[in-house]
C-alpha cells in the first residue's frame, strides 16, 4: 500500500515541500531514497523503538521510502513523525483518510518523546500558502508556528497521542495566539538603562543619534572608560519591533534552532566572542546555518575589543553591511540570509590602551600603536558612520548625586524621529531608516543650502574623506535634522556630523 505524508525542508529562511512516499510490500527490507542525510537515515531505530514503547511495530515487509523531490537534501531528524505516520497508514495501523490533511513534523525520542523542530515559522507560513487544513508539531515548537493565522496548529508531547488522533480515539490540544494582543504584551524593559551612566552626554548623543537612523558606531578609547556599558544600554533606546520586522526576525531565529517562545518581541542583540569564525559570524557550515549578523537582524551586533576580531572575519562583513543581506554560496546550495544589523564596536586606541590618555602614559614602543590601529581595514572604517572618542569620566562626574536622563525619555525622541524616517519612506522598497537609504535616496532626501555645501566640501579636502564617508555625513545630518524634527538640513546638523568623521586613524583625535 502506497501513502503519501508531508513534511518541509528548510532553505535559507524559506522552505519547500517533501512528499514522503512510503510503500509496503512482499519482502523483508528497509529502502530510504530521496538525497536524506545520515540524521535521517537514522530514523528507522529511533522510529522502530518509540513505535514498540507504545504497542506498535514497523511491519516486517519490505519498506520502501521516497522523500521527493530527490534532488534537495533533507537534513535533520525533523522526518521522523512524518515517516512514522507514512508507516503506520501503510500498514494499515492507522487510517490513512485524513493524513495526507496536515504536514507531519517532530524529531523522536526512544521512548516516543517528540523533541523541538528547527524553522516551525517559516515551515507553517508555506503549509498555509500550500493549502494544508493544519500542521502536526511537538509542544515545544507550537507557540513560533501559532504565529500563523488561518491554519490549525496541533501538537503532542509523543508520537501515541498522533496516533490515537489518526485513530480517531483522541483530540490534539490546539496551538491559538491572537497575533496583535501577543505583539502589543511586551516583554519586560531592557536591564540596561541609560540613567545608570554618569557624565558621557556627548557619546548618549551620538548612541541616540545612532539608534534614531540605525547608524553603525565605533567607540574609541581607553580600559574603563565606559564603551562597553554604554554599547549594552543602546538597545534600551531604539525603537520597538513592527510586526512584519517581528516576523522575519522570528523565522530567522526559528531556522538557527533558538527561538521556541513564539514571537520575537524586542530587537536581537548579539555580542560574539573575538575567538569567532568567519563562518560562526557570516553563516553557513556544512549544513547552512544562519550565522551571528543574521541573528542581530533588525538588532545590533555588538562586537568588543574589535582589533582582536582576525582581520578575516571582519572583512567578510564588509558586503553584508552594504547589501543588509547574505548570499552564502558552495558547490551544492546556495542560500539567503537577511543581514540589516547596527554594528555597534569598541576598540581600545594602541594594545596598552593608554594612548592619548589626559593623564596616562602609553608604554607601546614606536610603531606598535599604528600595526594595532591597521588591524582594522580602511574599507571597514569608512562602513561605519560615527566614530566616537570616549574619555575617562572624571571623579567630579562620578560622584555627583543627580540623575542622568533615562532610556525611556532618550527613546521617546528616537521613536519619533523614525516616525518621521517612516513615513518619508513609505513607498520606498527595503528602507525604514536613514542608514538604509540609496544614492537616489540621497539626492532627494539631503539637499544642502550654499554653505552646507561649502562646508561639506572644506571638511571632504581637509579629512581626505571617500564618496562612501561623503553620503555617510549626509545621512547621518538627515537623522540629525530628523530629532530636531526640521525639515531641510541646516548647516548645524552638517557639522555636528561631520565630527563624527572627523577621527584620524593617527591619532585617533582630528
Amino acid at each position: 500500500m502506497l501513502v503519501k505524508t508531508y513534511g518541509y525542508a528548510l532553505q535559507g529562511i524559506t522552505a519547500t515541500k517533501v512528499t514522503v512516499e512510503v510503500n509496503i510490500s512482499v519482502g523483508v527490507n528497509f529502502y530510504l531514497v530521496g538525497l536524506p542525510d545520515n540524521a535521517v537515515k537514522e530514523s528507522q531505530q529511533r522510529i522502530d523503538t518509540a513505535l514498540k514503547q507504545h504497542g506498535y511495530k514497523m511491519p516486517g515487509k519490505q519498506i520502501t521510502i521516497n522523500m521527493a523531490p530527490a534532488d534537495i537534501r533533507k537534513e535533520g531528524s525533523a522526518y521522523d513523525l512524518s515517516i512514522a505516520m507514512g508507516i503506520l497508514a501503510a500498514s494499515e495501523q492507522i487510517p490513512s483518510n485524513k493524513i495526507s490533511d496536515y504536514v507531519i513534523m517532530g524529531e523522536l525520542a526512544l521512548d516516543g518523546e517528540l523533541r523541538a523542530i528547527k524553522g516551525a515559522l517559516p515551515i507553517s507560513i508555506h503549509a498555509k500558502l500550500d493549502g494544508f487544513k493544519g500542521i502536526i508539531l511537538p509542544e515545544a515548537s507550537a507557540a513560533e508556528a501559532s504565529v500563523v493565522n488561518g491554519l490549525d496548529v496541533l501538537y503532542a508531547t509523543n508520537i501515541k497521542q498522533v496516533i490515537d488522533f489518526f485513530n480517531n480515539k483522541g483530540d490534539l490540544q490546539k496551538a491559538e495566539l491572537n497575533l496583535d494582543e501577543d505583539f502589543l504584551n511586551k516583554s519586560d524593559p531592557n536591564e540596561y538603562d541609560f540613567l545608570d551612566v554618569k557624565g558621557q552626554e556627548n557619546i548618549k548623543r551620538a548612541l541616540e543619534i545612532a539608534a534614531a537612523g540605525g547608524h553603525n558606531v565605533i567607540l574609541i578609547g581607553p580600559p574603563g572608560a565606559g564603551k562597553t556599558m554604554l554599547s549594552k544600554r543602546l538597545p534600551s533606546i531604539l525603537p520597538p519591533l513592527s510586526i512584519d520586522e517581528a516576523l522575519e526576525t522570528t523565522k530567522i531565529h526559528s531556522v538557527a534552532g533558538k527561538n521556541n517562545r513564539g514571537l520575537v518581541k524586542q530587537r536581537p542583540f548579539r555580542s560574539p566572542h573575538h575567538t569567532i569564525s568567519d563562518i560562526a559570524l557570516v553563516g553557513g557550515g556544512i549544513n547552512p546555518q544562519p550565522g551571528e549578523i543574521s541573528l542581530a537582524h533588525n538588532g545590533v551586533l555588538f562586537l568588543d575589543e574589535l582589533p582582536e576580531f582576525k582581520r578575516s572575519v571582519l572583512e567578510v562583513m564588509r558586503q553584508p553591511m552594504e547589501d543588509r543581506m547574505v548570499n552564502i554560496s558552495r558547490a551544492k546550495y546556495s542560500v539567503e540570509y537577511p543581514a540589516s544589523f547596527m554594528l555597534i564596536a569598541s576598540m581600545n586606541p594602541c594594545p596598552c590602551g593608554y594612548y592619548n590618555h589626559p593623564e596616562k602614559d602609553c608604554v607601546c614602543a614606536p610603531g606598535i600603536v599604528q600595526k594595532y590601529l591597521n588591524k582594522i581595514s580602511g574599507p571597514l572604517l569608512d562602513r561605519i558612520d560615527l566614530h566616537i572618542e570616549v574619555t575617562p569620566v572624571p571623579f567630579s562626574e562620578l560622584n555627583k548625586q543627580t540623575q542622568s536622563e533615562n532610556s525611556s525619555t532618550i527613546r521617546l525622541r528616537v521613536i519619533n524621529a523614525r516616525a518621521i524616517q517612516t513615513k518619508r519612506y513609505q513607498h520606498s522598497d527595503n528602507i525604514h531608516c536613514n542608514a538604509q537609504m540609496r544614492p537616489k535616496d540621497l539626492k532627494l532626501y539631503c539637499q544642502l543650502s550654499e554653505a552646507g555645501n561649502s562646508l561639506l566640501k572644506n571638511a571632504m579636502e581637509r579629512l581626505g574623506l571617500s564618496a562612501r564617508a561623503y553620503d555617510r555625513i549626509l545621512k547621518v545630518a538627515r537623522t540629525i535634522a530628523d530629532l530636531n524634527n526640521t525639515k531641510d538640513i541646516e548647516t548645524n546638523h552638517l557639522a555636528e556630523a561631520i565630527q563624527y568623521r572627523s577621527l584620524d586613524r593617527d591619532g585617533w583625535a582630528g
